[in-house]
């Protein structure tokens, strides 16, 4: 009996090989059955398929969803509406969210009962104690009685609340999901040019948000998108100088985002502010930018971009 079981355990450890195993990188290994997260990539540059100027009420967008087939965002510390259009940047439908305030809404996310929006962005002093997210339950939306409720929170290892200048900070934040139980909220890290993962529950209530792991994206996340079923997490942001990019994390482990497939995928659009990011299939993205002007030479539109990832992400969504 002894025999087989060491019999079996060599099989089997033989059976199994570590590597990277996708067959876009530049040290895919054929043989590797586990992903041990090694994939490294040749550096790339895209453009989008369109490029659409918004209306003036979007000048300072900074987030983005699709629902119901239209794509919703918000502006940050403007007003508390929150704007429905069509793929061809045009408003076509309007909400007033009741009885809350704006103080700097940076993110939206969504589950199939409620949406979520960030209103933690922090870059000014770097100390709110305020953050916070807004749960709307969906079916409440249209209604006098909008059903809205509050996810306070606190960074785990956020201990000095002295006022930072401005733009110094490593506790701000633009982006989050929300998966299963849990909202991961991914930092925007002025100082450090990281980002890290905290977690909460999608519960109404006073958090701490703990800390999971981090990772060097070399710039500035301001947006993420989401599809669980196929362990693919895709973040917006852009450089210091403002080039804006996307970075992919796929064929990961649970909820380890960074154990699998990490590429970052550069955006020929200089001087472009990311704010919002989504996809319905995992191939084709929408962006948006928000209004960046330093008269009188630069003076760069608030826009809306379609992207086609399918040469990065078309093999791996088919399996």
């Amino acid at each position: 009996m002894f025999l087989l079981v060491l019999l079996f355990t060599i099989c089997t450890s033989h059976a199994q090989i570590s590597g990277c195993t996708d067959p876009l990188s530049k040290n895919y290994n054929s043989l590797a059955t586990i992903n041990d997260g090694s994939c490294a990539y040749v550096s790339v540059k895209i453009r989008p398929k369109y490029s659409i100027k918004l209306n003036a009420l979007l000048k300072e967008t900074s987030s983005l969803i699709h629902s119901d087939s239209l794509l919703w965002t918000s502006n940050d510390n403007t007003e508390t509406v929150l704007y429905g259009m069509n793929t061809k940047g045009v408003i076509q439908n309007k909400m007033q969210l009741k009885n809350v305030t704006n103080t700097d809404w940076e993110e939206i996310s969504q589950d199939s009962d409620f949406i979520y929006i960030g209103d933690f962005g922090n870059n000014l002093t770097g100390n709110r104690k305020d953050l916070q997210i807004l749960r709307i339950e969906k079916k409440s939306l249209n209604t006098e009685k909008q059903k809205i409720d509050t996810l306070s929170f606190s960074y785990s290892n956020q201990k000095d609340f002295k006022t930072n200048k401005a733009n110094a900070t490593n506790f701000d934040c633009e982006a989050f999901i929300v998966s299963g139980e849990n909202i991961y909220l991914f930092t925007k890290q002025w100082k450090e040019r990281k980002t890290s993962v905290y977690q909460i529950p999608k519960i109404p209530g006073k958090h701490i948000a703990q800390l999971k792991e981090s990772y060097d994206v070399d710039g500035l996340v301001t947006s993420a998108t989401f599809l669980p079923e196929k362990k693919l997490l895709v973040l917006a942001g852009y450089s210091r100088f403002l080039s804006p990019f996307v970075y992919l994390f796929y064929d990961y482990n649970g909820s380890d985002f960074f154990s699998g497939n990490k590429r970052k995928i550069n955006i020929s659009l200089p001087l472009h502010q990311v704010e919002g990011i989504t996809t319905q299939d995992g191939l084709h993205y929408y962006l948006t930018n928000e209004n960046f002007s330093r008269r009188p030479l630069i003076n760069i539109p608030q826009q809306l971009h379609h992207f086609d990832l399918s040469a990065f992400l078309g093999n791996y969504l088919k399996q």
